[in-house]
């Protein structure tokens, strides 16, 4: 009995199988998007409510701005990371990665110690003006996402100090979702540190 032939795929076909987004890349780029939505509507909010009056002008901490430069550098760790990786230099891809680690944790430190200079400003979460309470709430839900981030960080460093070193695909796909995602976060938080200077002048 003859075997049946395979049908061969035509050309559009086979772009389209061969283009198609991964589901775990299309599912962070959904959560992406809703993650934007959600922040979009609280500096939305942040901007009504500033408009109708009694809003207290207040300069940010130094340290937010500080903070920039250490989530924007991180971006940077990171994508060498992933540049190492795929060139299969093992030991500046760990060394990159592990550095975004640190400066990950340290962008909560710091997030923590700009809260803190808040509070010696006058500017609390429980009984404050308005405008001091939206910029504690809004950078601490963008801090939860980045402790996520940073969980996904260790998971990386895990697997790269303890697992011996292989360019497998799947390898690939996660470091590619955790820099999405940590790029993600690095432009929501200066997105939102511009929103909360334009309005405090």
């Amino acid at each position: 009995m003859l075997a049946r032939r395979k049908p061969r795929m035509g050309k559009y076909e086979y772009e389209f199988t061969r283009n198609r987004i991964h589901p775990l890349k299309f599912t962070l780029w959904v959560s992406i998007v809703s993650l934007f939505m959600l922040f979009a509507a609280l500096t939305s909010a942040y901007v009504v409510r500033q408009s109708s009056g009694n809003w207290l002008e207040f300069d940010l901490p130094t340290v937010f701005q500080i903070n920039t430069g250490v989530i924007l550098l991180s971006s940077l760790t990171l994508h060498l990371a992933y540049v190492f990786f795929k060139r299969g230099k093992e030991w500046p891809y760990k060394i990159s990665l592990f550095i975004t680690l640190v400066l990950g944790i340290a962008f909560i430190v710091l997030q923590y110690e700009g809260w803190m200079a808040l509070e010696k400003m006058g500017i609390v979460l429980a009984g404050g003006n308005a405008s001091g309470q939206f910029v504690i709430v809004i950078s601490g839900i963008h801090a939860a996402h980045v402790i996520g981030g940073v969980a996904a960080l260790v998971l990386a460093n895990l697997h790269a100090f303890i697992l011996p070193f292989k360019r497998l695909p799947f390898r690939k796909l996660r470091l590619e979702l955790t820099l999405t995602y940590w790029h993600f976060v690095d432009a929501l938080w200066i997105y939102l540190l511009l929103i909360f200077s334009l309005q405090s002048n």
